[in-house]
């Protein structure tokens, strides 16, 4: 594939109808590699070294990319846990900027920069490869029809807040479609935007819609995170909650609610992420920087 500097913002992926740039943050790398898959996200197909760095910003373009590519980074730099450095190679790691993301993470091992069980726990080195377990980012085209939308711009003193789960909201409600419900529609369903209107509300507050991932001892007890603050993809909204594409459902979901007067608040909480504490999975960001 023909690679050329491309440019260091936005940060994540851009496509501009011919291309794709990629441009990922990193202040102590020493190499940023992309690393492209199949269709299915199982194979990769070809791995790329982005060819420019500008103010810690490594990036490229590729003009032969279009949405609906997988990818994932591998980011080369040393590895000093102790000085808060935990950069390993092996391990492919998720874009923090992508806007969607294709597969689950199938628990392992391998997914952990140390070896699991050594006694240095993760002052140790894993060389073990993840990529198979991994979901991938997705290459997205960000053009959506918002038509005469209008965000409600409620003013605070006004402003009555309902907090409500995706999911706990619609599931049981016999009034909403079935195939809506659990799903980011369902909260635009005729019955449901009318329940809140007759309480008052101007503003549903969702727990966490980002992507996340189930707890490995959740997995192992044959359970799930409901909540879902374990997020791994603070820009793409969870695939669980969508009937199609998440990242245009979700859009919808907003067009139609501000259309209702209803303003939307996003739960967001950056210390609750999937990687975990200091012995936790190398997914995303602990291994970037």
């Amino acid at each position: 594939m023909r690679i050329s500097a491309g440019a260091p913002h936005p940060l994540g992926t851009t496509w501009d109808g011919r291309g794709t740039n990629f441009a990922l943050f990193s202040a102590n790398a020493e190499k940023v590699e992309l690393c492209l898959f199949d269709s299915h996200g199982r194979r990769e197909i070809e791995r790329i070294t982005l060819p420019e760095r500008t103010e810690d910003v490594w990036h490229g373009y590729l003009s032969d990319v279009a949405p609906g590519q997988l990818y994932g980074y591998r980011v080369h730099g040393p590895y000093h846990p102790e000085r808060g450095l935990r950069f390993n190679a092996h391990k492919l790691l998720i874009d923090p900027y992508a806007k969607q993301l294709a597969g689950r993470l199938v628990w392992s091992d391998a997914h952990f920069g140390y070896r699991a069980g050594s006694a240095r726990a993760d002052l140790s080195f894993d060389r073990r490869d993840n990529a198979r377990g991994v979901p991938k980012s997705m290459v997205v085209d960000e053009a959506f029809t918002w038509g005469e939308e209008r965000r409600p711009s409620i003013p605070w003193r006004d402003t009555v807040i309902y907090e409500a789960h995706v999911k706990g909201l619609t599931q049981l409600r016999e009034d909403v479609p079935p195939a809506w419900r659990g799903s980011y529609r369902g909260l635009t369903a005729p019955s449901v935007v009318d329940h809140l209107k007759h309480l008052g509300v101007t503003a549903v507050e969702l727990l966490p819609i980002h992507a996340f991932i189930d707890d490995r001892h959740l997995i192992e007890r044959g359970l799930s995170n409901y909540w879902g603050y374990n997020t791994v993809a603070f820009f793409a909204p969870d695939a669980r909650y969508a009937v199609d594409g998440p990242l245009d459902a979700f859009r919808s979901t907003v067009s139609r609610l501000h259309d209702a007067g209803i303003e939307l608040i996003l739960d967001v909480v950056y210390n609750h992420t999937a990687e975990g504490n200091h012995l936790g999975p190398t997914l995303s960001f602990r291994g970037i920087d």
